[in-house]
């Protein structure tokens, strides 16, 4: 019996120790067939929303999309340098652009010479958030003005300190600013910046009556009393704001702007990797953890599959032309 025994406990260790051998040999070769690094490329600076954003995905998209996913920031160019740099990149799906709506949605009609083609030259593969806009105001203009109507009002008696600021010229808050003023009958001087950072700081010094950005470049301000909110460019009111009405809400039904982040590839993207990339950023996109954190930055995080991303690229592009063309800005000029 106790030989039997013996036996039987031989042949399970020679098992065992088989399937472990198996084992060990088959994890290199697996982990040989995750690439060893991929990029995620972004045109703005570390620590803005859209870094973070990029960062957070990187670290769910390491070890199953890559054994290593770094984020690039390669600022400069109103973000061409970052888009450059992907397009020039091997097609094989493991340099992601991510950039805001200007990039593929505005700049090709603001720029006679865009050295890129967004239709042409990239894949829409996943939106990756969304953001409202919002029109702030800070000590320059008097408590008593709560609303859009009260600002024109207001406007329209100082013109001398009409004047909004927004993160660049050309950009989707200074068209948003100058769309508002046109459609409620008011003069409203644009100070362009390089960024929200000093817009923001500027309207909350009193340097400039107003400041056009995303709602979470003015959001901790407004709440700490710096700085009054007078209403936000979404279809529907922000949940992030939910007590300051939209612009459509105060009548300015023109002005809906809904922004967003989203992920490109470069042309020629098998559709192997296309798909790969989209399933990966999808599911990093839906971790209740990510969003959580965007909160922060007033971001409503959430994927998208590649054709609904294209589309909507599409419908923003088309609906821009109208818009740059009316207002008349060139960015060559």
């Amino acid at each position: 019996m106790k030989m039997i025994v013996k036996d039987a406990v031989s042949r399970r260790r020679m098992v065992t120790g088989t399937a472990g051998l198996a084992a060990s040999l088959a994890c290199p070769a697996l982990r040989a067939q995750v690439p060893p690094l991929a990029r995620i490329v972004i045109g703005s600076g570390p620590g803005s929303a859209i870094d973070v954003l990029a960062r957070r995905v990187a670290e769910k998209l390491q070890a199953g999309y890559a054994a290593a996913v770094v984020v690039e920031n390669k600022t400069g160019a109103s973000g061409q340098l970052a888009v450059g740099a992907v397009k020039a990149a091997p097609a094989d799906g493991l340099t992601l652009l991510l950039v805001p709506t200007p990039y593929m949605a505005i700049f090709p009609h603001t720029y006679k010479k865009l050295p890129y083609k967004p239709d042409e030259d990239f894949i829409a593969v996943s939106r990756a958030a969304t953001l409202n806009l919002g029109l702030a105001v800070g000590p320059a203009v008097p408590p008593e003005v709560k609303g859009l109507r009260d600002f024109a009002a207001w406007c329209r008696e100082n013109p001398a300190k009409a004047s909004f600021g927004s993160p660049a010229a050309g950009s989707t808050p200074h068209f948003a600013g100058v769309m508002l003023a046109r459609a409620a009958n008011f003069r409203l001087e644009h100070v362009p910046y390089r960024g929200p950072t000093p817009a923001v700081q500027d309207m909350v010094g009193g340097q400039i009556a107003a400041a056009c950005t995303a709602i979470g470049d003015v959001h901790s301000f407004a709440a700490a009393g710096k700085c009054r909110l007078l209403g936000t460019s979404g279809a529907r009111r922000s949940r992030f704001a939910p007590d300051i009405a939209t612009f459509a809400e105060q009548g300015i039904g023109d002005v809906v702007i809904e922004d967003w982040f989203g992920f490109f590839l470069a042309a020629g993207t098998p559709a192997a990797q296309i798909g790969r990339a989209s399933t990966a950023l999808r599911a990093a996109l839906g971790r209740p953890d990510i969003q959580q954190a965007m909160e922060q930055s007033c971001l409503e995080v959430q994927g998208s599959t590649p054709e609904a991303f294209s589309a909507q690229v599409k419908a923003d592009t088309a609906r821009w032309a109208p818009v740059v063309k009316a207002i008349g800005f060139t960015a060559d000029s």
